[in-house]
Order: C-alpha cells, then structure tokens, then sequence
C-alpha cells in the first residue's frame, strides 16, 4: 500500500477502503465543523448500496488507496494458484485471520483466504461460516479485478473461480 499515492483523488476515480472494497469518488465536499472547514472525498460503494465520507487529512491513515496495479494484480493472481497453506488451528482463530486479511483491503492477502479455503465442486464439506468467507473474499477481489481489467464483477469473479479450479 505504501506504494500507491494516497492525494489528488477526483471525481470518477476507483479507489479501494480496506473494510469495504472498490469504491467510486464522487467528489469532494467541504463541511464547516465545529467552526472548522473539512474536505471530505464523497465515496459511493454501488454493491452495498452505500456512501462514504473520509476526512482528506485522514485518507492515508484509513487506508484508502488506488486501485492495484495490474502487475499487482498479477502477483496476486498467482498466490491464489498456489499450494493452499492448511493450518491446524481452531476455526475461530482461523476465521478471525481470515477476517482481517480480507478487511486489509490487499488484493494478495485476500487471494491467499481464496486459495486457502478452496474447496472441491463438493461444497458439502465446507461449513457455512467457511462458504460465507470465501465469498466474502471472492467478492472483495472480484471487485478490484473487474475494476483494475474493466469487465464486470461476473467476469471478474467466473476467471477467479476457473483459476482456483472450481466450475464457474
């Protein structure tokens, strides 16, 4: 993330907010608080159907960054071809891990959830918390994906999951 610049947002730019994915700036708002003026950039995440104000001053701090690079992008694609890391920890440990790669915002870590989690066409052994992750993470990167290559999010989310072996 420290590679990316974090200034000079404008409107129409996709920028990714680690716990929500790829957002859409709408522009910039200027609000007087507490006798103060304060830029907000004016975020609009269309999948959750949500908007988003971020103080300009604190978008380095909150993470919000540009989009991936496409070699980025590349790198993780190839970790999620990898060999699947099989801990044997407790699955609430495991899932918390997991959580927080994904709300990292960093396409890498969230490629390595997919991988790891990747199951068979049989998703009679996966149990639902595990299912709800995986798709979680699936989403996430299928969102910068489409966003970074300009397809759509079901382009996006059909190459992961031919990637990762599963019928798409």
């Amino acid at each position: 993330m420290a590679d990316n610049d974090n200034f000079g947002f404008a409107a129409g730019d996709y920028v990714v907010y680690p716990v929500h994915g790829v957002g859409l700036i709408e522009g910039l708002e200027t609000l007087k608080i507490a006798g103060s003026e304060v830029s907000f950039y004016k975020i609009a995440f269309e999948k959750e159907r949500m908007r988003l104000k971020i103080p300009v001053e604190k978008a380095v701090t909150s993470g919000l960054r540009k989009l991936s690079t496409s070699d980025r992008l590349r790198d993780a694609l190839k970790t999620l071809q990898g060999r699947a890391r099989i801990r044997r920890t407790m699955w609430s440990r495991r899932a918390q891990e997991y959580e927080t790669k994904i709300n990292s915002g960093d396409p890498i870590s969230i490629a390595e959830v997919l991988r790891d989690l990747k199951r068979s066409n049989d998703d009679s052994e996966q149990s639902y918390s595990e299912r709800q992750i995986y798709q979680s993470a699936l989403e996430r990167l299928a969102r910068e994906v489409a966003a970074v290559e300009r397809i759509t999010e079901i382009q996006a989310t059909a190459q992961l999951e031919k990637m990762l072996g599963r019928a798409a």
